[in-house]
């Protein structure tokens, strides 16, 4: 599969809106979950697969007809970001979670690591078959960062969550290596929890995130954000990241950031001038789409940092909380803003 040619080449973080048929959008919009919530789904068990893959379809026939270049399966099948993966390795009792409290006293059900952290067998594999099958252009999968499951799972069997850091990475790197043979063309590891504990993520979470990515040679993304729109409001995101600079440190070829909705202070990314940057230019917190202006500025603003063949147009994150008129709407508008930018600069 041929990676798109033209500067500005225009993706997706990973997840595209699930429709109403497939999942009670409701119960879902209260939470991200980290164990398993099969009563999310609305279809029986007997039912469910193909109808998630009607439903991945249409995701990725969206994502072709608004423009985007590179594409994902819009993570149709999955609960949230990370339990998919997460609740399928070994060692982990998923039957009986545990319960962290968070700063703000909020109770949430999380996987209980009880063994030792292995893969037993493939988790996304023939998520990437199915999309390598249905689309033509360049195909990302995304999985979840080894640091990111570390903080959110309860360790009752490792010495430390370093250890706990670095069997999730391995399980990661098995899962990424088969989904790079399966025809994924970029491997993104969602790693948003850098953000939430940078002190214990500067003693391993780039060694844990280099391990997961070894041997892997497609282009690979490390994706940060401060959290879904329609869970964290804008008012509340800081407008800088306490991890950044050494994201340099990984071997991702490509680093993904927020922009749009904490309004970034780019300067930042100067410490990443080794890296793509795939640059938030949407902001998920805006209930209206975009004009095609609005985000063309934010596109050329990005460029005054960052070079055109370093620059990647994305949304802030996954647009999956949003109602899927308005997902579209804001990737077309992406993407003809991406147009209009690179007739300028070529």
């Amino acid at each position: 599969m041929n990676m798109p040619k033209h500067l500005l080449p225009t993706t997706v973080v990973g997840s595209y809106p699930q429709p109403e048929w497939l999942v009670d959008r409701a119960m879902l919009s209260k939470s991200v979950p980290r164990t398993r919530m099969h009563a999310m789904w609305r279809l029986p068990e007997e039912h469910l697969e193909e109808a998630q893959d009607d439903a991945t379809i249409v995701a990725i026939r969206d994502m072709e007809r608004a423009g985007i270049d590179i594409v994902t399966d819009g993570e149709i099948r999955r609960e949230s970001y990370s339990n998919r993966f997460a609740t399928a390795l070994e060692g982990i009792d998923i039957d009986n979670p545990a319960i962290i409290k968070s700063r703000s006293g909020q109770e949430t059900p999380v996987p209980r690591v009880v063994g030792p952290v292995s893969r037993g067998r493939p988790v996304e594999l023939r998520d990437m078959e199915f999309l390598r099958r249905n689309t033509d252009r360049a195909a990302k999968i995304t999985l979840p960062g080894p640091f990111t499951m570390s903080q959110q799972a309860k360790n009752e069997f490792y010495e430390d969550d370093e250890e706990l850091a670095m069997a999730f990475a391995e399980a990661v790197n098995a899962e990424a290596l088969d989904l790079q043979k399966a025809g994924a063309d970029v491997i993104q590891l969602d790693e948003p929890w850098v953000r939430n504990n940078p002190e214990l993520a500067k003693r391993y979470a780039v060694k844990a995130i280099n391990r997961a990515l070894k041997g892997i040679t497609v282009p690979t993304v490390i994706h940060l954000c401060f959290g879904y729109a329609a869970v964290v409001p804008g008012s509340t995101k800081p407008a800088g990241y306490s991890f950044l600079a050494e994201l340099a440190d990984t071997s991702a070829e490509q680093i993904s950031i927020e922009a749009a909705q904490p309004k970034l202070d780019l300067g930042v990314l100067r410490d990443l001038s080794g890296k793509k940057i795939m640059l938030g230019v949407l902001d998920l917190g805006n209930p209206e789409i975009e004009s095609t202006e609005i985000v063309a500025d934010r596109i050329r603003h990005g460029l005054k940092y960052v070079a055109a063949e370093r620059l990647i147009p994305a949304p802030d994150c996954g647009m999956k909380y949003m109602p899927r008129q308005t997902a579209f709407g804001k990737l077309k508008a992406m993407c003809d803003a991406a147009a209009i930018v690179r007739k300028e600069i070529s």
